[in-house]
């Protein structure tokens, strides 16, 4: 759980630093794939990148250990980090109700940490492995798609495709069970998780530039945690403690609820710069 909580701080400070830099590039068009090397350019993207990898790191060694679902939540609450960054650094201010939300989701992990069992023992078939395989490429083909979009469902899509590819990451990672040189090439989930995890940013930075960051984030959270929380449980047997099942089912709603809750905080480094 540390090592989750560890990648939901370098995630969400990660956040701040993205949305401040998508927003600079400007709309000179080129398509999605243009837009994330526009992006490259700026320092803190760059910044954000590093955090993201360090934050995968931490996210590798959770999924190793802790259910899906726990992890999942875990990283929901990378929203609660953006927030309490972007009151310090950019000196947006968060409201009664907003710190309210922000011990919400702290609460909701606190009963995911009590009720947590170890990670489910069950590898995954290699249907499972060919099904993020393809999940994975229609988020890429979604990605570069991603600019014919428009109207008010487009941050939507956008976000909830994301969501969808750092989901298809968490379940691929449970699904890499060697990291030999010859098992990793024949392993769908290992192009699985480089796909998505590609597919995901492209689609991030796209929905951060582009349209409601707020519409964009709600998306996110609700694609990166439902789904993959339902695939540990169902095809991957992730368990909680014995007669505490009831206690995790409640943390993961709460600390979703409450990480929903703060998805507008995808504006605040908008606000800030603007101001």
């Amino acid at each position: 759980m540390v090592c989750a909580l560890g990648a939901a701080v370098c995630f969400g400070t990660a956040t701040v630093l993205q949305a401040v830099a998508a927003r600079a590039v400007g709309t000179d068009g080129g398509g999605e794939a243009a837009l994330l090397l526009r992006a490259l350019r700026q320092w803190r993207y760059l910044a954000g990148l590093a955090l993201d990898g360090l934050g995968f790191l931490f996210q590798i060694a959770a999924l190793r250990s802790l259910p899906i679902y726990a992890v999942s939540a875990a990283l929901a609450s990378s929203l609660a980090v953006t927030a309490v960054v972007a009151a310090r650094l950019l000196r947006v201010r968060l409201s009664g109700t907003e710190w309210g939300a922000v011990g919400v989701v702290c609460a909701g992990l606190a009963m995911l940490g009590l009720a947590s069992g170890p990670e489910g023992n069950q590898d995954g078939s290699d249907t499972l492995r060919y099904v993020m395989l393809a999940v994975a490429v229609g988020m890429l083909l979604l990605a570069f798609a991603g600019g014919r979009l428009s109207g008010t469902s487009r941050a939507l899509v956008l976000g909830l495709g994301a969501g969808f590819g750092f989901g298809v990451v968490e379940v691929s990672v449970r699904l890499v069970d060697s990291l030999a040189p010859l098992d990793l090439l024949t392993n769908p989930a290992a192009y699985a998780l480089l796909i998505g995890g590609g597919a995901a940013f492209m689609l991030l930075t796209s929905a951060l530039q582009r349209g409601s960051v707020t519409t964009a984030t709600a998306g996110l959270v609700i694609g990166e945690t439902i789904g993959p929380a339902a695939v540990g449980v169902v095809w991957l047997g992730d368990r909680t403690k014995e007669g505490l099942a009831w206690l995790a089912v409640l943390g993961f709603l709460v600390a979703v609820v409450g990480a929903l809750a703060l998805a507008r905080f995808g504006e605040a480094p908008t606000v800030a710069e603007e101001a």
